[in-house]
């Protein structure tokens, strides 16, 4: 995998929404954050674009604003200003061939997942961190400051506490993942990953335990489950029962997808739709290490391109 060169002050970064609209005052609050890391900032063109009810504008005004900040060889980092949906109305239409000569870091998580697939597909990393929607929020300090350490070359581990539900074990390999819908719904697109012998980070938002079922069992019955070196347990935020009650917790879920592998299963990892939500990089090669101590996922380091 090719990693984008670490930033450096006084580089550029851009401000980008691919998929839901966002407010002036969170652009307004991320601007002021990322300019006190001693980068400078700009805002997409189209960003409060009121064309459309739900999305940050038209899709042409969208996908306008991120190819600009492909192709704009000062930009050194695309911050996506939110998830929601909309990112995969786009994802197909992006063109990366200056992006492949000028590789940038590409930042954010939820929908954003579509974009890391893409990139992961083309053979360079990218960042799932926090986003400027999510700057303001008053227990976002860890979120942001992972996120500051990552982009500026630091390397970032994921650390949680011991569970019952772990399976215990070791194993090395590029990470991926995201959020479990958007990796679900890259199957048989041109998105879809390559998950043999890859660590799979997974977090959810507001879905029903047995749509969390559902998916892992797509993700089985497509081979992608059984592949994996390792299995990473993000945040699940929101699960929701029905009516008649699904009888089953997300842990349960999940191992009960998994039991027939012996790769390591850890959860509890602090990434995805709450805080912290510690940046990692997206294709990086990392060790996941599960055992009585608890579970730990610790980047590899890299020298930047020179």
């Amino acid at each position: 995998m090719i990693r984008p060169a670490s930033l450096q002050k006084g580089d550029t970064v851009a401000i980008v929404a691919p998929s839901r609209k966002i407010a002036e005052e969170d652009v307004r609050h991320a601007t002021d954050v990322l300019k006190s890391w001693g980068v400078n900032v700009t805002v997409a063109k189209n960003i409060f674009s009121k064309k459309h009810a739900y999305l940050a504008g038209t899709d042409q005004e969208r996908l306008e604003d991120f190819q600009t900040s492909i192709n704009d060889s000062a930009v050194r980092a695309i911050i996506c200003a939110r998830g929601g949906y909309g990112a995969t109305r786009l994802v197909d239409q992006l063109d990366f061939s200056v992006f492949q000569k000028n590789p940038k870091w590409i930042v954010g998580f939820s929908d954003i997942t579509a974009i890391h697939l893409k990139v992961f597909g083309l053979g360079y990393e990218s960042i799932h961190g926090i986003m400027p929607v999510l700057f303001s929020k008053p227990d976002a300090h860890d979120s942001l400051e992972s996120l500051r350490k990552v982009l500026f070359g630091q390397e970032g581990s994921l650390i949680t506490k011991n569970s019952s539900s772990n399976r215990k074990g070791e194993m090395s390999g590029q990470a991926i993942g995201g959020n479990l819908s958007l990796i679900v719904d890259s199957l048989g697109t041109q998105s879809e990953p390559d998950l043999h012998k890859k660590i799979l980070i997974v977090e959810e938002i507001d879905e029903y335990f047995y749509k969390i079922d559902r998916m892992f069992t797509q993700l089985k019955r497509s081979g992608k489950l059984g592949a994996l070196a390792g299995l990473v347990i993000g945040h699940f935020t929101n699960i929701k029962d029905s009516t008649l009650g699904f009888g089953q917790s997300v842990e349960e879920i999940i191992l009960n997808a998994s039991h027939e592998y012996d790769y390591p299963v850890g959860f509890g990892f602090k990434t995805g739709h709450e805080n912290p939500n510690i940046a990692w990089r997206h294709g990086g090669t990392a060790s996941l290490v599960v055992n009585d101590s608890g579970a730990r996922l610790d980047f590899t380091a890299q020298k930047d391109p020179i």
